[in-house]
């Protein structure tokens, strides 16, 4: 990722104390929105929406896109690459 939209990114996420929160909590994991919040403190809707936000970003990636209930989220290389920063 070139430094202009590492620094863009980054600066996106920093903003929110919920998607700071969310993308550090899930690090190199596979979670669930409810294990997001539930180890954050967090509400569950809050953090579907900061995953929504991480996603826009390609921050993160749904890895079961096809289920209505119990959505795995993971951190895309650049979302790791945020995470050094945080």
């Amino acid at each position: 990722m070139e430094e202009k939209e590492l620094y863009y990114k980054l600066g996106y996420v920093k903003i929110s104390p919920y998607r700071c929160k969310t993308l550090k909590n899930i690090g190199t994991d596979v979670k669930m929105p409810s294990e997001i919040a539930k180890d954050t403190g967090i509400q569950t809707s809050q953090v579907s929406a900061s995953l929504s936000d991480l996603k826009k970003e390609e921050l993160v990636v749904c890895v079961n896109e096809e289920v209505r209930k119990g959505r795995l989220y993971k951190c895309t290389e650049k979302g790791l690459e945020i995470q050094k920063y945080l």
